[in-house]
């Protein structure tokens, strides 16, 4: 029994730095064999049509945020600031093109250049992001239009007549996205493949829909900003692949163990806490420490909805129909993923309620209006719907110039105090 705790016990933590490291090996090789491969974006990445074609998958955001986690994404915001872009933009967009005038030089490897770009609207960024590439390499570029949610008390699901209009102007786009695939590639689109690489998209969705849940235990079983940032670049990078639905497959044995069992992420866990918006990468383990040392954790995120290209959602893939399945999947995580940026409030509240929530926590940052526009007025809303104090520190996911430790130290502490009194005042009443 204590053997098989000690190999369960952090597999997914291991095992998927693991795959981190050969993923960004396998992309050093392609750029070193100089081959092209597709560039994409973590909402609405379209990986199930590009795995059926063989093409390595290039995140940009996924490098980025790594440049910044190894502190060195000052480097590169200073090089493509010197090159001309505007402090004020994305630092995800500097950085990349940072690593671009290198000729794909990066922390983890090398990255081999765009040979193509898909994207969607999911973010207003993305189509300017995908100019660059265009206008560096002169390489083709897809944008699939999605259209959004037309309220914030929820989106149509299937068989309504608005959403199955939307879904077939979505099933037209990429239709035409395979087209363009067979004309890159050289490549006749295998309808079984993608049969296939459906099948394991389904089996990694179903999985990360239980992790996510399995953190309703108590204690929760793992922290969803820092464990949750590792789970979230193998359902990024390997969705659609026999190796990430073997891998959630394993996560979920792991996670299932630890509920079972009462296995904590943290040995006293005094607040459970839930994170919106992004995180602050250029400290991301002090970042975390500044709330692990009052004894709170993370026990979800909107990062986790947002930023899992809809694999939060469980969502799976009807293979008689494949195509049109894709059209609609992709229709309900992108819509599900501008729902949990633009009306948090409405997410946040089914969080505090079935995760028990003692506090939330709101970071804004400069780099990112799409993610954080609207989070003082969401904070608003949600004070008036509920009881549970809100924390609202502002940073940067990239830029160390506007992060600063010790005033969200401060902050930090004085929420922490706060919870404290409002604990034990309860507890005397």
């Amino acid at each position: 029994m204590q053997t098989a705790t000690e190999d369960l016990i952090g597999r997914g933590n291991r095992d998927g730095a693991r795959m981190f490291r050969e993923w960004f090996a396998e992309l050093s090789e392609t750029a070193e064999n100089d081959r092209q491969a597709a560039y994409v974006f973590v909402m609405g990445s379209l990986n199930e049509i590009l795995k059926t074609f063989d093409l390595p998958v290039v995140f940009p955001e996924i490098n980025s945020l790594q440049t910044a986690i190894r502190r060195v994404a000052h480097e590169f915001l200073d090089e493509a600031e010197d090159y001309g872009y505007s402090p004020d933009i994305c630092g995800y967009v500097k950085a990349d093109v940072a690593v671009q005038l290198r000729h794909g030089d990066h922390p983890m490897g090398r990255i081999p250049k765009p040979g193509i770009a898909v994207l969607t609207n999911a973010c207003n960024t993305y189509i300017k992001w995908a100019e660059i590439w265009e206008r560096m390499y002169d390489m083709p570029i897809v944008t699939i239009d999605v259209p959004g949610s037309r309220e914030a008390t929820g989106q149509p699901w299937p068989g309504d007549r608005d959403f199955e209009a939307d879904r077939r102007y979505v099933e037209a786009q990429l239709r035409e996205l395979i087209t363009t695939c067979e004309e890159f590639t050289g490549k006749k689109f295998d309808i079984d493949k993608f049969r296939e690489v459906l099948g394991y998209a389904n089996v990694m969705s179903v999985g990360w829909k239980k992790i996510i849940e399995a953190n309703r235990s108590r204690p929760a079983v793992f922290n969803s900003l820092t464990d949750g940032a590792i789970f979230l670049g193998v359902a990024n990078g390997f969705r659609g692949t026999r190796a990430g639905a073997e891998y959630f497959d394993a996560l979920v044995e792991e996670m299932e163990h630890k509920v079972a069992h009462g296995i904590g992420t943290m040995t006293d866990e005094e607040y459970r806490l839930v994170f919106v918006g992004v995180p602050c990468y250029p400290i991301f383990r002090r970042f975390n420490e500044l709330f692990t040392e009052w004894g709170g954790t993370f026990v979800n995120s909107t990062y986790l909805w947002f930023a899992s290209g809809g694999t939060n959602l469980g969502y799976e893939y009807d293979l008689d129909r494949p195509i049109e399945s894709l059209a609609e999947g992709l229709l309900i995580s992108v819509r599900d993923a501008g729902d949990s940026m633009f009306h948090q409030h409405q997410v946040l509240k089914t969080m505090i309620e079935e995760y028990q929530i003692d506090g939330v926590v709101y970071h804004p940052i400069k780099s990112c209006r799409t993610v954080s526009t609207g989070l003082a007025d969401s904070r608003r809303a949600l004070a008036r719907e509920t009881d549970v104090p809100s924390l609202f520190i502002e940073s940067d996911m990239m830029d160390r110039r506007v992060v600063s430790e010790a005033q969200m130290k401060n902050r930090i502490d004085a929420f922490f105090e706060g919870l404290a009194s409002r604990r034990q005042l309860a507890r005397s009443t």
